[in-house]
């Protein structure tokens, strides 16, 4: 049986109701990113088997039905060839659809980290709450919000990586006390001698320390902080020989690529109070 494009057409009264797979829209805010296509055939399998155990949930979006959790369960009905699923209706709109949506990911084992951060950043920014009110609304310390937003601070490329080699997310959170290609170099080394977390955090401590130390190694020891400094000294200079009878002179000759200074003492010279005498 079809549905006809109205919301009156679905009778709720605490009832899971069947809505047509085609009518329903994704959400927006849906935190998972990757959906692996093995595991989809897998449960499809499953679904084809013994039938959808869960239903998805739902809510109505102007009138028409808009997913809230679910997605995976969604799309291998889907593939099984679903026409109608079972749905349980939410009434619940913006933010508390997302909040929805992000907390039934939390409850399953395989959303990445990554995916995770993504759907906090995306709930605070869109939704426009406080890092302190996700907090309260996922029930976890601001301080745990704060460190998840922190893994995105690493680019696209570095999270492939991670994942790839299944790494974890403290592999991940040590990784962000480097920037640029010191990260990806240690990345590179752990992957490749495969350390676990304490010896990646003393690899990139040695790293910081190593840095540092070249650092303070190379860095120029300044004698003066202007060098005009030296121009004074030298025109001083020989203005005192000047006034003592030498006929010393300076000249200086300034490029764009450098500063010249030439001074000229003669030699034998003979003070002038001693040639007028």
């Amino acid at each position: 049986m079809r549905f006809k494009n109205s919301n009156r057409r679905y009778k709720a009264n605490g009832r899971i109701l069947m809505i047509p797979v085609d009518e329903i829209s994704s959400n927006p805010d849906q935190p998972r990113r990757e959906f692996s296509y093995e595991r989809l055939i897998e449960l499809a399998q499953s679904i084809t088997e013994n039938g959808l155990l869960h239903p998805i949930t739902v809510t109505f979006n102007n009138g028409e039905p808009m997913l809230i959790a679910g997605e995976r369960r969604l799309r291998a009905a889907k593939i099984a060839g679903m026409r109608d699923i079972p749905c349980i209706v939410s009434q619940v709109t913006g933010p508390r659809a997302a909040l929805l949506a992000l907390i039934e990911n939390l409850q399953r084992e395989d959303i990445n980290c990554f995916e995770e951060a993504e759907g906090i950043k995306r709930l605070i920014e869109v939704h426009g709450i406080t890092q302190e009110e996700a907090a309260q609304q996922l029930g976890c310390a601001q301080s745990t919000i704060a460190n998840r937003l922190r893994l995105l601070r690493l680019t696209q490329e570095e999270r492939l990586i991670i994942l790839k080699e299944g790494l974890s997310e403290r592999h991940a959170r040590a990784l962000l006390r480097l920037d640029g290609p010191s990260r990806m170099h240690a990345l590179q080394r752990i992957i490749i001698a495969k350390l676990n977390v304490a010896q990646s955090e003393k690899l990139i401590e040695d790293i910081i320390t190593n840095k540092k130390t070249d650092i303070k190694r190379r860095a120029p020891v300044p004698l003066v902080r202007d060098v005009r400094l030296f121009f004074n000294t030298v025109n001083h200079a020989v203005d005192t020989m000047r006034r003592s009878g030498i006929e010393a002179s300076a000249e200086k000759i300034e490029t764009e690529s450098y500063i010249e200074y030439h001074v000229r003492i003669p030699k034998n010279n003979k003070r002038k109070d001693a040639a007028g005498a």
